[in-house]
């Protein structure tokens, strides 16, 4: 039995009732697709970001061996201290790694935006020098993406909101214009912890430059800026070069509606239907999953007329969408089978291996995602 019998097999049996058991939500889409055998993602590269067990503190080339065990295809290294360092023998010696167990490697870093509050110039530098350094780490582990972010929600607030900052990073991509494109590394950048709606952030990579910069789609942070995961594709789908997958859980709350992150699956996104979509959009980009499940929640009182001060040209049908969410939606509870106990740095690894885990197994299962089969 080949790798596709093997998860048309495991659908049509109930791959998803280990879901159900733990915890987890399916759709009606999601149980026919599973009983139809119908697997969307067949194709699509799988794999995570290194901030999804960020407490296990693990270095590249362990975090190489950790993604081979997993049998994933890809593996972004979003921080730059992950390195040992930055020379470029070691970053040679990491590729080589990477290219013998199988994992194709993504570099990223945080914001490179000079004027958000999310920015540490004291640390860093000026962020011209930071984005070039991303680049040059990229380039060397043989990285087609320069993942980053502009900042945070807090970004949209003050004089001159979300627009003075978008401004300001446009800028800061044309400095590097040259380095990314003699590099052949293109600049992802990712709509991060609610600074940017999807249509701001496709029209900084329009007045950037579409030839060398690009999208990191990211589907959980969509819900931090009003947005249906599903709108958000639609309109950065055509701009993505990697991403950042995680499910939510979004409901209707006295003051507007709230919403935290969830393991896949168990949030309200339709994700067949997503995954169908993602594959017409981005076919040839890889789904990273960046599981930060049950922190942050976050919660939107858009029923204060205050609260929109930080959304001046929010687009009425875009939140429609995400209202028809919050309706449909309920209070979020952790599913069972993820461990517990008195919190602990050991509990939080154990968690985050099981969210990351977890996930894996829903995407690969229920979605069909990944080109190698999983671990047994």
């Amino acid at each position: 039995m080949d790798r596709r019998d093997f998860l048309r097999a495991m659908a049509a049996a109930g791959g998803a009732a280990g879901f159900l058991a733990a915890g987890g939500v399916l759709s009606a889409a999601e149980a026919g697709a599973g009983a139809a055998g119908i697997l969307p993602g067949e194709g699509i590269e799988l794999g995570f970001d290194n901030f999804s067990v960020r407490t296990m503190g693990l270095k590249a080339e362990a975090l190489i061996d950790y993604a081979a065990s997993l049998k994933v295809d890809v593996l972004l290294l979003s921080d730059l201290n992950v390195y040992e360092s930055h020379d470029d023998a070691y970053l040679g010696r990491v590729r080589i790694r990477a290219a013998e167990k199988g994992v194709k490697l993504q570099a990223g870093t945080g914001s490179v935006c000079p004027t958000s509050r999310a920015y540490d110039a004291k640390k860093l530098g000026p962020a011209e020098d930071h984005l070039k350094l991303l680049i040059r780490v990229a380039k060397a582990i043989g990285s087609p993406v320069a993942r980053c972010y502009l900042g945070n929600r807090g970004d949209r607030q003050g004089d001159g909101g979300i627009e003075r900052h978008i401004d300001a990073m446009i800028k800061t991509c044309k400095a590097v214009r040259s380095q990314a494109v003699d590099s052949n590394v293109k600049i992802a950048i990712e709509n991060h912890a609610g600074d940017m709606q999807a249509w701001e952030l496709a029209g900084l990579i329009e007045a950037a430059g579409r030839e060398f910069v690009g999208a990191t789609l990211d589907s959980g942070n969509a819900a931090w800026t009003l947005e249906d995961p599903m709108v958000n594709l639609e309109i950065l789908g055509p701009y993505a070069l990697t991403t950042g997958m995680r499910d939510s859980a979004i409901w209707e709350t006295e003051k507007g509606a709230a919403a935290i992150w969830a393991n896949m699956g168990c949030g309200v996104t339709d994700w067949p239907a997503y995954v169908r979509r993602f594959k017409e959009l981005c076919p040839r980009v890889p789904f990273v999953l960046e599981i930060l499940s049950y922190i942050w929640p976050a919660e939107f009182p858009y029923l204060d007329p205050s609260f929109w001060a930080a959304f001046p040209k929010a687009r009425a049908r875009e939140f429609a969408r995400f209202i028809a969410l919050a309706k449909r939606g309920r209070k979020y509870e952790i599913p069972s089978g993820r461990p517990t106990g008195e919190r602990s740095k050991d509990l939080e690894i154990a968690q985050q291996r099981w969210d990351l885990e977890q996930s894996l197994d829903y995407c690969r299962k229920v979605l069909g995602l990944g080109r190698k089969r999983g671990p047994d």
